[in-house]
């Protein structure tokens, strides 16, 4: 067996795990990989990439549906799935060719193979191991279940199941409200899928300001999707066409498929990571806020983790802040926590959700309810938006006379605009000082810009 000496061992090769080893092979430092399937992980290949190849898809398929509204003569004659797939996959695979070069050419080893901690600084792959300096834990997350629901990759299915169907399911049910939930929805909705959606929580995008949450739901409305929120799930049986899915309460409903979009566990489990003294709670990896682990040297980042036991965003581009902080710290270079509640999320359904910074509620509950403002600017009085027949809106939540702490807005792609608004919150720039900003004609920014005009009391595009 064969032991090979890195500065740095990196076990996971999605985002949080190639980040920190493009970083800190850019840093000086010698850095295997270890990953047993495809570099880029779950985002590359079974998630945010492809995910959203598909939702452009259906954008196309509504477009061409709707060309009469813009005086486009156009005909839609269906869904080619087996055309959708091809331009899906070549998608991911330009991006993981890029990719495999970026890290070929920083002089990055890669290790393909399961791999486990079998020392506090080594992992085991087959029959040769890799100690490093430091070793980084990046092992991802997998689509979860409910107790008793089994997941059959034919009729009861997940996401990474979904992205591979080789036709349009006629009809679906889609248990859990969520971003992964809301955006296959939409999706289907676009290819022609009759869905309905199950959520047990009050309202779709539960995490989200409840404002957004209910713009979705009417949108969702008008593309007739089907909902049931604060609806539990029983049993699913098979039928002679589909499934059939019974609630608490005792409602059924039938459809092709079942969609199980309930969240994402943490990969943990037969790895080591306990037996080497990590600590983990419910098979996440606990960190500090700067990402290390119980184990001196041993650091964890993305989906894995949960940082000082608090909920943790799994978000790819989490994985890159988290990976890069870990490798830059690992270097000796001075490092910040990440503030998560600064980090940009999206839901790319049709409409787009976009949030940055505290919702309403939780701007409450941290400032004092007496202590906060909110505006909200339709998207009717916005040119752009009108241009492309969106509806929606941007809500702002601000300290009475402070700074801007939370940015929230529901059109479609609005998540464009997010990248403003994460400056707006982080550099806890007041209303009146975005408000002195000029943003260009005709835009959708200019949405962001009328917000907070009419937040510092000088609103020009609102109807009264």
């Amino acid at each position: 067996m064969a032991d090979n000496q890195f500065d740095l061992v990196i076990l996971g090769g999605g985002s949080g795990g190639y980040a920190a080893a493009l970083r800190a092979a850019e840093l000086g430092k010698s850095v295997v990989l270890i990953e047993k399937d495809k570099v880029g992980g779950t985002c590359l290949h079974r998630g945010c990439i492809p995910t959203k190849a598909l939702l452009h898809a259906g954008e196309i398929a509504d477009q061409a549906r709707e060309s009469s509204t813009f005086g486009v003569n156009a005909t839609f004659e269906g869904i080619d799935m087996g055309g959708v797939r091809k331009y899906k996959d070549g998608v991911i695979g330009k991006n993981h060719k890029g990719l495999t070069g970026l890290i070929k050419g920083r002089g990055i080893e890669i290790v393909e193979g399961e791999g486990k901690l079998v020392g506090p600084k080594t992992v085991q792959v087959g029959s040769d191991s890799y100690t490093g300096t430091d070793v980084i834990l990046a092992t991802g997350s997998y689509s979860r279940s409910l107790p008793g629901l089994d997941i059959d990759g034919q009729r009861v299915i997940t996401s990474e199941h979904a992205l591979e169907l080789d036709h349009v399911p006629d009809s679906a049910i889609v248990l859990g409200g969520g971003v992964i939930g809301c955006e296959f929805a939409s999706a289907w909705t676009s290819f022609g899928t009759k869905v309905t959606i199950v959520e047990a929580l009050p309202h779709l995008v539960p995490v989200e300001d409840e404002a957004n949450s209910k713009q979705l739901e009417r949108a969702f409305r008008r593309r007739k999707i089907d909902f049931k929120l604060g609806a539990r799930f029983s049993k699913v049986e098979n039928t002679d066409s589909g499934v059939k899915v019974t609630l608490e309460s005792g409602d059924t409903l039938e459809a092709e498929l079942l969609l199980v979009a309930v969240g994402r566990g943490p990969v943990s489990a037969g790895l080591g990571y306990e037996e080497q003294g990590v600590t983990v709670e419910r098979g996440f990896v606990v960190t500090d806020e700067y990402l290390r682990t119980s184990v001196d040297g041993v650091y964890a980042v993305g989906d894995l983790i949960t940082v000082k036991g608090e909920p943790h965003l799994q978000l790819a581009h989490v994985g890159f802040a988290e990976g890069i902080l870990v490798a830059e710290q690992i270097a000796g270079l001075p490092v910040a926590p990440i503030d998560y509640p600064g980090v940009p999320r999206i839901t790319y359904s049709q409409p787009e959700v976009a949030s940055v910074g505290y919702s309403e509620a939780d701007a409450a509950e941290k400032y004092g309810a007496d202590n906060i403002t909110t505006v909200t600017y339709d998207l009717s009085g916005n040119g752009r938006s009108a241009i492309l027949n969106t509806k929606g809106a941007v809500k702002l939540v601000a300290q009475k006379d402070g700074p801007v702490v939370g940015v929230h807005i529901v059109g479609d792609r609005v998540g464009e605009l997010i990248a403003e608004a994460q400056l707006i919150v982080n550099w806890e720039a007041l209303p009146s000082e975005v408000a002195q900003l000029v943003h260009p004609h005709p835009t959708q920014s200019e949405a962001i810009g009328e917000a907070h005009l009419l937040l510092a009391g000088k609103p020009l595009h609102v109807h009264e």
